[in-house]
């Protein structure tokens, strides 16, 4: 009878996963490789955490593998009208 070892996550597995728990308050990837970015992308996906402020982030990459997945996937962004204002607040 053998046992499986089983190895310790790795510390990049271990921040991932917590950025994934934590992705809505991710203000930007600008630093993060874009292998990483990859990765966190597909977990966010996967765990249901997609949201749009978070896609919003994630497509400001311009990461061309997340802009697939999501053209892939046929995500779209929802783009809310902008109504126009009175800047002098009377109404005419």
């Amino acid at each position: 009878m053998s046992l499986h070892r089983r190895d310790p996550p790795s510390l990049l597995n271990l921040a991932i996963s917590a950025a994934v728990l934590n992705v809505h308050h991710i203000p930007n990837l600008d630093s993060i490789p874009d292998a990483i970015v990859v990765d966190l992308f597909k977990k966010t996906l996967a765990s249901g955490k997609l949201t749009e402020s978070v896609l919003k982030v994630f497509m400001a990459t311009g990461n061309t593998e997340v802009l697939s997945i999501v053209k892939g996937l046929n995500i779209q962004p929802i783009y809310l009208p902008v109504l126009p204002t009175r800047c002098s607040g009377r109404m005419t």
